[in-house]
């Protein structure tokens, strides 16, 4: 773990950091003066050029694997103000009758269970500070399912649940706890599977980026439990 030193001022933790949504989000953080440890498992510190950006070559697969990954940024960098959760993915094409056990548990390990052990290696170093921002990507799924989604739908609905249960029992904490729900965003993984897509009706990472930066910020302080959709002219 190398390339940022100690900065005075906020340092945020940003899983998924090389990936569609996350090369945005890690770059508008970095923009806007925070210090970015990116997470991810192949990113490269060569991949953002930039002084306050840490490449962190980590999965989320454990327990473990994660509270070793905050344990690392603490040691570094001595705290960690903000949790970008982004890490996903989506398998769908199937009905609930159609869907293996194979594919319903992956869905809940890469959109759930990684939640679960972030906040958990997360949470008390945020608890003893008194203050911290966390922010997860769910879903438009998560509250409009549709057919042949549902493995993908109800495991971001139950980050969702997630997420709010953290806001709540962290209220008193000085910790902020929120979940974006974009509809499809327009990433290079998206326009490859949805070819002939009308993509101007897709919403643009950029604004996501954007708001995530200012949950993170003072402005966002009051902002908490919220379940925020971010549809675009998909409405």
């Amino acid at each position: 773990m190398g390339g940022a030193s100690t900065m005075t001022n906020k340092i945020a933790l940003v899983t998924g950091a090389n990936g569609g949504l996350g090369t945005h989000v890690t770059q508008a953080l970095l923009e806007a003066g925070f210090s970015v440890v990116g997470l991810s498992p192949k990113i490269r510190q060569s991949d953002f050029d930039h002084p306050n950006f840490t490449a962190l070559p980590a999965s989320l697969d454990s327990l473990d694997a994660a509270q070793k990954a905050a344990d690392t940024v603490i040691a570094r960098l001595g705290r960690i103000d903000i949790l970008a959760h982004l890490v996903g993915g989506f398998t769908g094409g199937q009905a609930i009758a159609d869907t293996d056990d194979a594919t319903f548990q992956r869905m809940f390990d890469v959109n759930l269970n990684s939640a679960f052990h972030i906040l958990r290696a997360v949470l008390p170093h945020m608890r003893r500070a008194a203050a911290g921002r966390i922010i997860a990507i769910g879903s438009r799924a998560a509250e409009n399912p549709g057919p042949k989604v549902g493995a993908y739908s109800a495991s971001k609905a139950a980050l969702v649940s997630l997420i709010k249960t953290v806001a709540l029992e962290n209220k008193d904490s000085g910790i902020t706890a929120n979940v974006i729900l974009p509809g499809t965003m327009d990433t290079p993984a998206n326009r490859k599977d949805m070819p002939g897509a009308d993509v101007s009706q897709w919403v643009q990472p950029a604004a996501i980026a954007s708001l995530i930066v200012w949950l993170a910020s003072d402005a966002g302080g009051d902002v908490t439990g919220a379940a925020i959709p971010v549809y675009g002219r998909a409405l």
